[in-house]
């Protein structure tokens, strides 16, 4: 026997998981996903395509792929769009291939989408990869005071956001984890824990069939 064929199953026999976050506005996803990728930086950042004009400052696959609408809907009919809608008259997505590439090569990609694009992930291709978490607000309260408190939106945005908040956080209960975000280190703490335990998931390891074959001709071997 080889030392390839005797070692153990290991963390990079594994496969990649698709990190789903989502929340209203102003619960913290996008502070977690940031602190996330710092605590493991191996974790891909899923680039989405876009319809529309780069924006001033805006870098090419770095923070969108911007395309135009004829190679968007290709995209879309050929199936390698793992999730897309249309806001405001132009397209957004997230395109399959890169995604396939990183989860194939054992990486974890981390989506920071509505429940809706969620929905379609789940839904699609590489659900079996999925991990979903949604985080919720301590309360009404705190979420309109985090709203109001970083200053990024006029008080007529703040207010349409409160308005579809309640909207988005019905859909609680579609996520494989739900996390009360009350309290920013802890909250971080609990979504590594979830990271760290669902990427041994048996399915997440395509290795073990291989190994348990190997324990079982070992063990034939012994009787």
């Amino acid at each position: 026997m080889t030392q390839r064929e005797g070692r153990a199953v290991t963390e990079t026999t594994r496969r990649g998981l698709l990190v789903i976050l989502s929340s209203p506005s102003g619960a913290g996803k996008s502070t977690l996903a940031r602190r996330l990728r710092q605590w493991d930086p191996s974790i891909v950042f899923s680039v989405s395509a876009t319809t529309r004009s780069p924006r001033v400052g805006e870098v090419e696959g770095q923070d969108y792929h911007f395309v135009d609408d004829e190679r968007f809907r290709r995209w879309v009919d050929e199936g390698d769009m793992l999730e897309h809608a249309n806001v405001f008259g132009n397209y957004y997505g997230s395109p399959r291939g890169p995604v396939q590439q990183a989860i194939d090569a054992g990486r974890d990609v981390l989506f920071d989408i509505d429940w809706q694009g969620a929905q379609q992930i789940k839904n699609g291709q590489l659900r079996d990869y999925v991990l979903s978490v949604f985080i919720l607000p301590p309360s009404i309260a705190e979420l309109r005071r985090r709203l109001t408190e970083r200053g990024q939106d006029t008080p007529e945005v703040v207010r349409a956001r409160m308005l579809k908040s309640w909207d988005e956080i019905s859909r609680w209960s579609e996520y494989d984890y739900v996390l009360v975000n009350d309290d920013l280190e802890r909250t971080e703490e609990r979504l590594r824990g979830i990271v760290a335990a669902e990427r041994l998931r048996r399915t997440q390891q395509p290795g073990l069939l291989a190994h348990v074959r190997r324990l079982q001709a070992e063990f034939e071997g012994e009787t």
